[in-house]
């Protein structure tokens, strides 16, 4: 429930984008310079954040973040300038890092008392969430809610998920040796989780492009009528979500490496199939292959971190699920600015590539792993 609170409050506010853009006037450009707030409040906290959670109990942090994330959600809803919407991403963004680590730090406890491969179910609730989030989108348009109407709703049902099941949050705390410790916090990473934080990176800059930018696509690019705008976005909530699910059982049954390397090949091919042919179907079944591309990647990066025997499993999570994060971050941003000097389809072809190198680099974590 908690994965399911966290995409939901995203979900939401990447639904209302192209409204929010609309209201206040912004170009690409502009757009993208404001979303920019979201990766620096990231990584304003990021150094903190791994340290939280293994002080204070990442089930302590959790619940504190997310309370804090929503009410940044709805704080997105009061913006009227691009200053106040750049100051309200920039603690959303704060608070969705210091969740994001907390939660996949719970998720990998837990997977160890069900001592089997779990964590692909969990971020399918994220995505699960996702795809309500946008069919919730859906009909606050059509009920012609303002965005801020539609986070308070939000809001509130995410506040009383926490109420609910903030008791039932896995109460353990890292064992850490002092000495190795501080001596860590000055070295370089492990290899591995370098190579797994920059998969992570290029897949969840992949993840990003679609939450933040879907909608603009289909609606500049496609030039989808009313309500069908939302369709490339759900389309690829739907199979990111249901891929998740299944994830467990594909990595299970032909490896790891695999299906990941099948999986950075299909988000190229997505992408490219939506550059190249800038229709409603082909681009709704092109952006269904490419959720189903991101669907197990992130989850397998975090899972194989969690299980790092050097490092200890928050700290471990930190490296990777920071670096993975600022591509899911920085990549719509970045989308913003080549759109604006090259346009969109160039951009969303430059994102494509990404999925090529993911293929290449899964060899890397054979070879350090």
């Amino acid at each position: 429930m908690f994965y399911f609170g966290m995409g939901l409050s995203f979900a939401t506010w990447a639904s209302r984008i192209p409204d929010i853009k609309t209201a206040l006037h912004l170009t690409e450009g502009d757009l993208g310079s404001i979303l920019f707030a979201l990766p620096m409040g990231q990584l304003i906290i990021m150094p903190f954040s791994g340290k939280m959670v293994t002080k204070f109990g990442s089930h302590r942090v959790l619940i504190f973040s997310l309370i804090m994330y929503v009410l940044s959600l709805a704080n997105l809803g009061l913006a009227t300038t691009a200053l106040q919407l750049s100051l309200g991403l920039f603690l959303f963004g704060i608070f969705g890092n210091l969740a994001n680590i907390a939660v996949n730090t719970q998720g990998v406890y837990t997977e160890v008392l069900f001592k089997k491969t779990i964590m692909s179910s969990f971020h399918g609730m994220w995505s699960f969430a996702g795809f309500t989030g946008a069919l919730v989108g859906l009909g606050m348009l059509a009920l012609n809610l303002s965005p801020l109407h539609h986070f308070l709703i939000v809001g509130v049902v995410v506040l009383l998920m926490v109420a609910f099941n903030f008791k039932f949050l896995v109460r353990a705390k890292e064992k850490i040796k002092h000495k190795t410790e501080k001596k860590k916090i000055f070295t370089k990473p492990d290899s591995a989780l370098i190579w797994l934080g920059v998969i992570g990176f290029c897949s969840m800059a992949s993840e990003g492009v679609m939450f933040d930018w879907s909608g603009v696509y289909f609606k500049d690019i496609v030039q989808a009528p009313g309500p069908l705008v939302i369709l490339g976005y759900t389309s690829f909530m739907i199979m990111m979500a249901g891929g998740r699910f299944l994830g467990d059982g594909m990595i299970n049954k032909f490896g790891r490496e695999r299906v990941m390397q099948i999986s950075g090949v299909m988000i190229s091919a997505g992408l490219f199939t939506a550059v190249f042919l800038p229709y409603i179907i082909p681009c709704t079944i092109a952006f269904m292959a490419v959720g189903l591309g991101v669907a197990t990647i992130v989850p397998t990066v975090y899972s194989m971190a969690g299980k790092n025997p050097t490092v200890p499993p928050g700290e471990a999570l930190t490296i990777v699920s920071s670096v993975s994060f600022l591509g899911f971050l920085m990549g719509p941003p970045v989308i913003g600015h080549i759109a604006q000097n090259f346009g969109l389809q160039f951009s969303f072809a430059f994102i494509g590539i990404f999925g090529v190198l993911i293929a290449f680099m899964v060899s890397k974590i054979r070879t350090t792993d």
